[in-house]
């Protein structure tokens, strides 16, 4: 744990920075660029009206509209990234409300096209896909026509699509509450934000992590109705939505959106509450490994070993590369490529950076990952993670042309997951000391605990909270806390000692996920499907890099639940997420077993 503030981002070496002048290679030119956007739409709107009198006029369309695409995106993505590595960077904050306004008006712009590709002739379109000027358009064009059901009227579809601004204001008005206006205060002379308050977190000194927890829950409730306006208009906003496109409710309207259907999410929820009892046991064996009678909920990230391995970048990008060399050569040197010098990540720690961490791939510049270091093998296990997802990308967009090139978000937790997994195994294969097992131990349950704990009881509460508001009910903050602590109660049984406020408000601190319409859950099928794919490699290798390699590479072609099929995985069933806990119940047992060891000493 430092003893001392993160530094200013102008301080940062270039080299722990994303190299965001590929994008843009100054702030005006993002500015230049913006100016001249509404101009390129144009283009679009001449072709309203027209989309049936030719497939050439319709692929002109298309590839029209695949260049705005694609600017939209640069634009978003340079705008988004400014203001995530400085959450007190208002001109940054304003590009990014400038940027969500563009995309607003791009979806006016273009409110027609779905309506007009509907209207034509299924036999007429079909032959036109066949043509070569449509071949790379056959797989969006027909998700579109497989939407007919919820698409509206060229008229109501341009009124939706001018909703895209203000209905972004929920999602905006909460993270910046949450990383402009709020203050955790400090712990033993550091200040307390959103880049280290895991660190703080997992203190050895008891005390420092209650304090840190403690006062970054109740900056948070602080500022609960606040922060609950803007949850339950966001939520009322998707249910609208759903309503709007004729969906039995928002959750159907979500698992639409990305083919997934209705029995996957609830297979996840009933398998996820049927294991809870390993959870339970997990508790008790950490509690008697840090010696507590009870465990805290400040004490569930408590560092377990006594010398927690220090991990530098340079040493995480080594173990990462040796960990994930069962993928072959063309894996690994472009992953180190994009982890040195190709600047994809920035990692530095410096003063208002934001929570959490994310890849995001800018066409055709590179993916890019945003995070913070704190030599720990959790970063480097959240580098894995991240890079897992930029490395989806690259192959994606070598293997598919741009309009089928984008992989679903329940994809993507697959391929960051299998990161982690794979590389966590390397080194329990390779790093026998006692000490370095425990710490290892403890980075993959703090992994699970995130995304096999937390995840699915966001996804939940997230499920509760639109049913609530779908049935005519409000979202109050206590009700919010009353929720999510009674959720949390469940998941920790009588091995946690809850403190029930502080505990509920924990729905405030994630102020993207639960702006994104039911993505919480797909974490928790992500770390399953990827286990799943990890066990084939332990059977037969090469053929199970080939069926990897190849979900990675067919990006959007098919739908996820069939490129994880072609992969081994069925996702409607519960042997993928009961295989997980079969993991997590494995790191269990090994923890114990050490104990067991320590306490005959």
């Amino acid at each position: 744990m430092t003893s001392k503030d993160p530094p200013a981002r102008a301080d940062l070496p270039a080299e722990q920075t994303w190299a965001i002048e590929a994008i843009y290679a100054t702030p005006d030119a993002w500015e230049q660029e913006a100016a001249a956007f509404p101009e390129s739409l144009s283009v679009l709107s001449a072709h309203a009206g027209r989309l049936g009198e030719s497939s050439e006029v319709l692929a002109g369309y298309l590839k029209a509209d695949e260049q705005v695409r694609q600017r939209l995106g640069r634009l978003s993505a340079y705008a988004g990234m400014q203001a995530s590595v400085d959450g007190q960077d208002t001109v940054a904050a304003d590009r990014r409300d400038r940027a969500n306004m563009l995309a607003s008006v791009y979806s006016q712009a273009t409110a027609f096209d779905a309506p007009e590709l509907l209207a034509l002739d299924e036999h007429m379109l079909e032959g036109w896909l066949t043509r070569p000027e449509l071949t790379d358009y056959a797989v969006m064009v027909g998700r579109i026509l497989r939407t007919r059901p919820h698409v509206r009227s060229a008229e109501v579809e341009e009124l939706l699509g001018a909703l895209g601004s203000p209905f972004g204001s929920a999602r905006g008005i909460h993270p910046t509450l949450a990383n402009m206006d709020l203050d955790f205060g400090s712990v033993n002379g550091v200040k307390v934000g959103h880049g280290n308050i895991d660190a703080l977190s997992a203190s050895a000194d008891r005390e420092e992590r209650r304090a840190a927890w403690e006062q970054y829950a109740d900056a948070h409730l602080n500022v609960k109705h606040g922060m609950a306006a803007a949850l339950a208009t966001g939520v009322r906003q998707n249910v609208f939505t759903a309503r709007a496109r004729c969906y039995q409710g928002a959750l159907s309207a979500a698992l639409d959106a990305t083919y997934i259907p209705r029995t996957v999410f609830d297979t996840l929820i009933e398998t996820y509450r049927a294991n809870l009892p390993t959870w339970h046991r997990y508790w008790a064996v950490r509690a008697r490994w840090l010696g507590l009678e009870k465990l805290r909920e400040y004490d569930v990230k408590a560092p377990l070993s006594a010398a927690s391995p220090a991990v530098s970048y340079a040493q995480a990008v080594d173990w990462i590369g040796a960990g994930m060399a069962p993928l072959g050569v063309e894996y690994g040197e472009a992953m180190r490529h994009g982890l040195t010098g190709g600047r994809w990540v920035d990692y530095g720690l410096n003063r208002h950076k934001r929570q959490g961490a994310y890849s995001n791939g800018v066409y055709p510049v590179s993916p890019f990952i945003f995070m913070s270091w704190n030599d720990t093998l959790g970063s480097m296990s959240t580098l894995a993670h991240e890079i897992g997802h930029s490395m989806h990308t690259h192959f994606s967009w070598k293997a598919q042309p741009y309009s089928q090139a984008r992989y679903t978000l329940f994809a993507a937790e697959v391929a960051s997951n299998f990161n982690q997994a794979m590389v966590r195994q390397h080194l329990f294969a390779t790093q026998p000391d006692t000490e370095f097992q425990v710490a290892l131990i403890e980075e993959a349950m703090s992994n699970f605990h995130r995304y096999f704990f937390i995840m699915p009881t966001l996804a939940r509460f997230e499920q509760e909270i639109h049913a609530r508001v779908e049935a005519g009910r409000s979202l109050s903050a206590p009700d919010l806390n009353t929720l999510m602590a009674d959720l949390l109660a469940e998941g920790y049984g009588d091995g946690v000692q809850m403190d029930r406020e502080r505990s509920g408000v924990l729905w405030g601190q994630f102020s993207t996920h639960l702006y994104s319409n039911f993505y919480a859950y797909q974490y928790a099928t992500g770390i399953s499907a990827a286990h799943q794919l990890l066990a084939g490699f332990g059977a037969d290798p090469e053929a199970a890099r080939t069926r990897y390699l190849t979900f990675l590479s067919e990006g959007g072609r098919l739908d996820p639940l069939d490129a994880l099929r072609a992969a081994g995985v069925d996702m409607e069933k519960p042997e993928a997420v009961e295989q997980t806990f079969g993991v997590l119940a494995g790191y269990v047992d090994r923890l114990e077993a050490l104990l067991g060891e320590r306490e005959a000493l």
